[in-house]
C-alpha cells in the first residue's frame, strides 16, 4: 500500500470525499462502484468494482477459445485493465491499465476495426508493442464494462468475420453478467 500524505475527516452523513488528484490517477468517475476491505488492524480499502474481474477463470478460458478460433491474439478488459490474454505471453499484458484510447472506444459503445492508414490504438498505457486490431465493447445494463481485444498483428489481417465473433463473445459476456 502506498502512502499518499492525504487526510480527510468523515462528514456528519458518513461520507468521505476522496481527492480529484486521486480519482483522475485511478480513473474513478461518478457512479463508479467501489468494493469496501477491511482488515482487523483498522485498515479500510477501497478498490474499483470490476464485475467483468469477477468472471476470473472463465475470462481466461473465453480468451484462449478465442484466440484459437481466429488465430489471433485475444484479451479480455474491464473498464481500466486487461483481466485475461491468449495467444502472447500473458504476463506481458495481464493486470496491465488499457490504454485511453482503448478506454475512449469501450465508452464509444462501438466496435472498432483497425485499417491500413489510421492512427493505431495501442491496447496497454505504456505498451507499445501491442495494437488493437478489433475491440467490441462489453455492454451491459447500458454501460460499458469491458472490451473483446483481438491484437493486430502484421502477418494476419482482421475483418468482418473477426468483428463478428468479437462482437458475438462481448454480447455474450454482457449478458453473462446479467
Amino acid at each position: 500500500m502506498k502512502a499518499t500524505g492525504i487526510v480527510r475527516r468523515i462528514d456528519d452523513l458518513g461520507r468521505i470525499v476522496i481527492p480529484k488528484e486521486i480519482r483522475r490517477t485511478m480513473r474513478i468517475h461518478e457512479g463508479d462502484p467501489l468494493e469496501i476491505f477491511t482488515e482487523s488492524n483498522g485498515t479500510v480499502i477501497f478498490k474499483k468494482y470490476s464485475p467483468i474481474g469477477e468472471l476470473g477463470e472463465f475470462a481466461s478460458q473465453y480468451a484462449d477459445s478465442l484466440a484459437k478460433s481466429a488465430g489471433i491474439p485475444a484479451c479480455i478488459t474491464d473498464k481500466d485493465n486487461i483481466i485475461a490474454v491468449s495467444g502472447i505471453p500473458k504476463r506481458e499484458l495481464r493486470e496491465k491499465k488499457i490504454s485511453g484510447d482503448l478506454e475512449r472506444i469501450m465508452h464509444s459503445k462501438s466496435i472498432y476495426m483497425a485499417n491500413p492508414g489510421t492512427k493505431s490504438v495501442q491496447v496497454a498505457d505504456d505498451i507499445d508493442k501491442y495494437e488493437a486490431g478489433i475491440v467490441a465493447p462489453i455492454v451491459f445494463d447500458g454501460d460499458s464494462i469491458g472490451s473483446v481485444v483481438f491484437i493486430a498483428e502484421p502477418s494476419t489481417q482482421v475483418g468482418e468475420l473477426e468483428s463478428k465473433l468479437a462482437e458475438t463473445a462481448a454480447g455474450f459476456l454482457g449478458k453473462t453478467m446479467e
